[in-house]
């Protein structure tokens, strides 16, 4: 038997205070000896034996109950048959197993997803007979019935991925499954490294799925499988950003990636590139936890496109050792202004000049629905939001992967455009402006140089700026915490908005140290939309992407598209699935908060502190609860007082009773 709240077992010598409590009073009264008591000791002595067994009763009873209390309050859990004796068997069981790419972390030479299993088909082998078990896999949530327990490690959908796992998704495929089949009582057993990227604590959905649950007329229980030993040493990597850059007649890649370790000691991890087949290896040197480093890889004059991948040796996770890419053939990339007059668009015209140094390409937004987007990248729109069919435009050609950044158009603007709008126009009240004093500068179009230079964004001076409404990523921000550039995802794209424009009554952007980087970089990374290449998750392939026959290309082992990271081939076109980035996150919810997700529907945890137990546990808390209640109310009986004789009983016979017993 283990406890969740140990520490409250420190109070166990509380169980002596009845005790004491008893001898303190019985010294409360000494004894005298006094001649006129010996008839009246001689008529109780019978009854001695009587009051002590009375006595020494109502003495266990009070112990038992406090000691019964304290093993209450410290939460004991039970395994085997003992935990298992308390609760009827279920009419379902339906088990929502993680499998996402975190879950292959070893600890004690086994993984946590293999963990899970033999500590779930152990435990669901004694409902084979009496209940349904059903599976329901993170990766697929496709309900599956298991006619036995013994064949959980062998079925497809119980095998490691590279995906992420939606716990509230998976909960409303559990609830759904119990409504189609009209389930009676039912368990819910959930097996999970506990990880928040997964179990999402914040989303809106847990409130509605919860509150459903028990709208259900049949009883539903939750069980959730802890797998807290302590990981083993496991690194990991994975790109942040990826752009091929033209050099002259050659040209190469800049990318961004991420190392991080479970362990804080200085490290040095050999890191190696493989690069369409060839292969070759760099020595990282770490000094803490976390890395962000920036590689340069030169292409030469190799104009096609082409995959690679950056691996770390193994380690305690494998899934996360690995990270793939892909870049397409060295193309030409333009940019397209959108504003209401051309001159005062001529900043940003020449700061998205591409190759030749021609300014970018104009359009009213009047006409942009005219405007070819065939061989643009990048997308600068400095006047009042699309919305209708332009806005529909705009967001078809961010989702291909082209590159959207938004400029002020000078005044409220009540439309919205990925959720995201205009506010008010604001003037600074000092005379040096507004002041940036924070941004990105890892990853993004504010990064540092190649040379590792920063941009000279806190000399830049903003005499005016519009406020940026909605939802945003900021990546940069005025020294009152005002956005000053925000990033969203739409798509394979991005879109961007800027709180101030380059004229020189707004700020001295158009200068030119910060806007032309920033817009080239823009330029680029919008290449994506005019390359056969493209960069997914796992997991998040899409329905078209899905019907189309992919071939592995980085490895000759069979590989589904689905639930496997790597580099695939579609007839011309090549793909990078990669872990999603939330499974690289190690924050965890610890027993305590999961439980609270769940609000007043019952809730039990299982906890394998020793996977050498091979068990789960089940708490048994109410079983104490119950012998302390049933305690207190025998030691009630035992303190009533004895029942007085009734009075006609002591009275004595008058002398007209015994006059008629003495004439019968």
């Amino acid at each position: 038997m283990t406890f969740l709240q140990p520490y409250v077992l420190l109070g166990l010598p509380l169980v002596l205070a009845p005790i004491l409590i008893h001898l303190l009073n019985r010294l409360r009264h000494r004894p005298k000896p006094w001649a006129a008591m010996r008839f009246l000791l001689s008529a109780t002595r019978s009854s001695t034996a009587h009051t002590k067994l009375r006595q020494f009763l109502l003495l266990a009873c009070r112990v038992l109950a406090v000691a019964a209390l304290i093993l209450f309050l410290a939460r004991p859990l039970a395994g085997g048959w003992v935990g298992w004796a308390l609760s009827p068997a279920p009419d379902a069981i339906v088990i929502l197993l993680d499998r996402s790419a975190s879950m292959e972390t070893r600890a004690s030479g086994i993984s946590k997803r293999q963990q899970a299993i033999q500590m779930l088909t152990q435990a669901a082998r004694e409902f084979e007979e009496t209940s349904h078990l059903v599976l329901i896999d993170s990766a697929t949530r496709a309900p599956q019935e298991i006619a036995r327990a013994s064949s959980l490690a062998q079925l497809p959908v119980t095998g490691p991925t590279d995906t992420a796992a939606d716990l509230p998704a998976m909960l409303r495929a559990a609830f759904d499954w119990l409504v189609e089949n009209r389930a009676g009582a039912s368990e819910i057993w959930i097996a999970s490294d506990n990880q928040r990227s997964n179990w999402m604590p914040e989303d809106a959905r847990w409130k509605s799925i919860l509150a459903q649950f028990g709208g259900l007329s049949q009883k539903v229980r939750f069980r959730l499988l802890e797998l807290n030993q302590p990981p083993e040493a496991n690194a990991s990597i994975s790109i942040q950003e990826l752009v091929r850059r033209p050099l002259g007649a050659a040209s190469e890649l800049q990318v961004v990636l991420d190392v991080a370790r479970n362990r804080n000691a200085p490290a040095s991890l050999p890191v190696t590139l493989t690069l369409d087949g060839s292969r070759s290896e760099t020595e990282v040197a770490l000094d803490g936890p976390a890395l962000r480093w920036r590689r340069r890889i030169d292409l030469g004059a190799h104009r096609e496109g082409g995959w690679g991948s950056f691996s770390l040796p193994a380690d305690a996770n494998e899934r996360d050792n690995s990270t793939y890419f892909v870049y397409g053939p060295d193309t030409p990339m333009q940019a397209l202004t959108v504003s209401a007059e051309k001159e005062e668009a001529r900043a940003l015209r020449y700061a998205g000049a591409a190759r030749g140094n021609e300014p970018a390409q104009w359009v009213s937004n009047l006409e942009f629905s005219k405007a070819v987007l065939d061989g643009v990248s990048l997308l600068i729109w400095q006047a009042p939001l699309p919305d209708a069919a332009d806005a529909q435009r705009v967001q078809s050609f961010a989702a291909e992967g082209g590159v959207v950044i938004f400029f002020p158009p000078g005044h409220a603007d009540g439309r919205r455009f990925n959720g995201a709008g205009w506010g008010d126009t604001q003037a600074s009240a000092e005379p040096e402006g507004f002041r940036i004093v924070r941004w990105n500068e890892d990853e993004g179009p504010l990064a540092r140089s190649d040379e590792h230079f920063s941009l000279p964004l806190s000399q830049t001076s903003f005499a005016r700026r519009q406020a940026i409404t909605g939802p945003k990523n900021v990546m940069a921000a005025f020294e009152d915490g005002a956005a000053f550039l925000t990033r969203q995802s739409a798509g394979m794209g991005e879109v961007y908005f800027c709180a101030a424009r380059p004229q020189s009554d707004w700020s001295s952007l158009g200068e030119g140290p910060v806007l032309v980087p920033m817009v080239q970089r823009l330029l680029l990374a919008g290449g994506r939309r005019l390359q056969q290449v493209s960069t997914v998750n796992c997991g998040e392939l899409s329905a078209t992407d899905q019907q189309r026959q992919w071939v592995s290309v980085d490895s000759i082992a069979p590989r589904d598209i689905r639930w496997q990271a790597g580099v695939y081939r579609s007839d011309s076109r090549l793909i990078a699935v990669n872990r999603p980035p939330a499974e690289d996150d190690t924050e965890m919810i610890d027993s305590d908060e999961a439980r609270k997700l769940f609000g007043g529907l019952p809730v039990q945890t299982w906890q394998e502190r020793s996977f050498g137990a091979g068990r789960f546990q089940g708490e048994i808390w109410r079983l104490f609860a119950f012998a302390m209640f049933m305690l207190l109310i025998a030691e009630g009986f035992l303190i009533l007082p004895p029942a007085r004789p009734r009075a006609d009983a002591a009275r004595p016979a008058s002398k007209t009773s015994r006059r008629q017993e003495q004439r019968a």
